[in-house]
């Protein structure tokens, strides 16, 4: 029998095949190399773009920015001045407040003072009646009547605290002037704060020298006078008896303020009675009057300490020959 032939594994055809297949992959690989440098190009085109965009949205959110920022720099602007305006409205307001109060106070200030203080007269030395005779007029619309006249030398203790400056500066100022014009001419005059501070110190433990230059000097300097104050007018008081006090000499005090806060009123009384001891007749030293400013009144009535400071004036002026003036508001 005839042998069949063997078949071939490798043939020409498969032999085209693989090479064909083979030179496939090598077509692609080429043609995939050869594209990227146009796909690496066209990506930088595109970030460039964007970046460009990014570049003119953070300008346009800069500018956004300064315009909010001006915006709001605007706006505290306004308010700051929204709030001065508040602020200068409150502060006309207290100061219209302040002058109706004081108004109030000076329409009281003539007939007060002209019905508390007759009771307070001294007899005339006879220098004094020949000074009152040439040189004082009583008006019949003078604004103070019935002060003490006598005395050849005056000393007044202010008190100089925050709520006398705050309330009762001005128809202090006012009274103090008034006072001053019913003594025509006196030997010397001092001036004191209610914790002994003299506001001149060169004429410390001295007389001021009684000349109108000196009385103008003293009113211009008293309007913005403001020395420490504890709203305690002891001090002030005993500085001015144990400094000034002398026999032969009338003197009086006249006492301008609103508080005591002193510990005790018997202490101040039994002080005062032995810097300022009365003679056979029953003349202290020196004469203490005082007038009080109505700056404590409260929803209640008065502060306590305002009646502490009542309390120790009356019984202070009744001791040492003088009176007590109690300024109230007129309604």
């Amino acid at each position: 029998m005839k042998r069949r032939a063997e078949p071939e594994i490798f043939s020409m055809s498969l032999l085209d095949t693989i090479t064909a297949g083979f030179g496939a992959v090598m077509l692609l690989l080429v043609l995939t190399k050869t594209a990227e440098p146009t796909i690496v190009v066209r990506s930088a085109v595109q970030l460039r773009a964007r970046a460009e965009q990014l570049q003119q949205l953070a300008e346009q959110t800069a500018d956004q920015a300064k315009a909010l920022e001006a915006e709001l720099a605007a706006s505290r602007a306004q308010l700051a001045a929204a709030q001065a305006e508040r602020t200068a409205l409150r502060v006309s307001a207290d100061k219209l407040q302040n002058k109706t109060v004081e108004t109030r106070q000076q329409n009281t200030v003539a007939t007060t003072l002209e019905s508390q203080l007759a009771s307070a007269r001294e007899s005339l030395t006879e220098e004094m009646r020949r000074l009152y005779r040439s040189n004082a007029v009583h008006r019949a619309d003078a604004p103070i009547g019935g002060i003490p006249i006598d005395s050849e030398y005056i000393i007044f203790v202010i008190d100089t605290s925050g709520s006398m400056q705050q309330f009762a500066w001005r128809t202090m100022n006012e009274t103090m002037h008034k006072v001053l014009n019913i003594y025509p001419k006196v030997r010397g005059l001092q001036v004191m704060s209610d914790m002994g501070d003299y506001m001149f110190s060169s004429y410390r433990g001295k007389w001021i020298p009684d000349t109108p230059g000196q009385r103008k000097l003293v009113l211009d300097v008293l309007r913005t006078w403001q020395p420490f104050s504890e709203s305690n007018p002891a001090p002030g008081i005993e500085a001015a008896v144990r400094d000034f006090a002398a026999r032969g000499k009338k003197i009086s005090i006249y006492v301008f303020g609103d508080e005591f806060t002193g510990p005790s009123i018997a202490q101040v009384l039994q002080t005062v009675a032995r810097l300022n001891p009365k003679d056979a007749q029953g003349n202290p030293l020196v004469r203490i009057n005082a007038i009080g400013f109505p700056t404590q009144y409260v929803d209640a009535g008065v502060s306590i300490t305002g009646v502490r400071f009542a309390a120790l004036m009356s019984l202070l002026c009744e001791e040492n020959g003088g009176a007590f003036v109690a300024l109230r508001e007129s309604h």
